[in-house]
């Protein structure tokens, strides 16, 4: 009788405490049904009232009688949700990217009606998961953090979530442009970005009627570029990709298998093609024409070696063409999805958009410049 006494008495003084706001532990236990909930509101109740705040804590059973949940099998159960709530095998990219945000201390302690609006054409090549991941992290930290969010974290935390966590295929270029918001030179080699504020010309974007095949597109020549690069390395130890000088295209072409070749010439063509953009973009003024050149050159080896262009891509490209397009080229991992041309005269960029819905594109614009993340309060 004393001990179920001396509980009562606890229970009381925990009744006391309050999460954020003025919610009680006994209202918790009276009107959140689900004793998985009731414990993470407890457990970060608890997190939270600790000095200095905690960002992790070992349940006794003060956290579970707080919660209500006093039967070990119960608790048992408890336990092995919150285990799977996100698993090894999800592919939810909003529920990753909360297992992610764990790692940073971010714990959402607070529900939200979100609606998800875009106006970025879905499976088209234009980075639209990326876009949805990059702001819906934004939205987390922002919110259930105290952390600045800096463009750098944002790109990294992103990143992590859509490629290295779901076993993605892709770069990072995604990621780290949205999370800028501006045009940027990303250094794979160490994540050093460098921004560029230059004044661009219109990109006109056509979207084909042809789903892409991100991942298995993007897999098939991610690895056949690696394998050719490791084959090559190994035939030639002083083969560096930075430097030219290292070594001869067509002597390495010779010593590689027909069916990995263009693979091969791709991957040097297109670091070389990248190198040579970065210079131009370093200049104090961008010459559009240059830029033209390098992106027609890009797409020649996209069409040619890569072969990841589709009919409907490759006749409307001739069309941005014909119509004065400065530069067009396949974007996104291709098999479908989207192309984009380069255009400094309004007229001519209205024509091409025209010309795109008569053949019966899905979609056509002239895109408009963003600037990256934001989060807009309306009081």
């Amino acid at each position: 009788t004393n001990m179920i006494n001396r509980r009562h008495i606890q229970r009381a003084k925990r009744d006391k405490l309050f999460l954020r706001g003025p919610i009680y532990f006994g209202w918790i236990r009276q009107n959140i049904a689900d004793p998985t909930a009731r414990l993470i509101l407890v457990a970060r109740g608890y997190m939270k009232m600790s000095k200095p705040p905690k960002t992790s804590l070992a349940l006794t059973l003060k956290e579970w009688n707080s919660a209500g949940i006093n039967d070990r099998s119960k608790r048992t159960r408890v336990l092995k949700n919150i285990d799977k709530d996100v698993d090894e095998n999800e592919t939810n990219l909003l529920k990753v990217a909360l297992k992610v945000l764990q790692d940073y201390s971010c714990f959402p302690d607070k529900g939200y009606d979100i609606v998800i609006s875009s106006n970025i054409p879905i499976n088209s090549g234009l980075s639209s998961s990326s876009a949805l991941v990059v702001a819906w992290v934004n939205f987390l930290l922002a919110t259930f953090t105290n952390k600045k969010v800096t463009s750098e974290i944002l790109s990294e935390i992103s990143y992590r979530v859509e490629v290295t966590e779901m076993g993605g295929s892709g770069g990072k270029m995604d990621q780290y442009t949205i999370s800028y918001g501006e045009t940027i030179f990303l250094d794979t080699l160490n994540d050093k970005v460098i921004t560029y504020d230059h004044e661009l010309c219109d990109m006109i974007i056509g979207v084909s009627n042809q789903v892409k095949n991100t991942q298995g597109l993007l897999k098939k020549l991610k690895t056949n570029a690696l394998l050719s690069i490791d084959l090559i390395s190994k035939k030639f130890p002083k083969f560096n990709i930075h430097e030219t000088s290292s070594f001869d295209l067509e002597k390495c072409l010779s010593e590689l298998d027909k069916s990995i070749q263009p693979y091969f010439r791709a991957a040097i063509g297109n670091h070389r093609i990248t190198l040579n953009a970065q210079k131009e973009f370093n200049q104090p003024s961008l010459n559009i024409k240059t830029i033209s050149r390098l992106m027609n050159e890009h797409h020649d080896f996209l069409k040619n070696d890569l072969k990841i262009t589709i009919p409907e891509i490759d006749k409307m490209i001739d069309i941005a063409n014909q119509n004065g397009s400065l530069a067009s080229k396949i974007v996104g991992s291709g098999g479908g999805g989207s192309i984009v041309c380069l255009s400094n005269d309004e007229n001519i960029s209205h024509n091409i958009v025209k010309e795109f819905k008569k053949i019966g594109v899905k979609e056509a614009f002239i895109a408009n410049k963003g600037t990256g993340p934001k989060i807009l309060i309306n009081e």
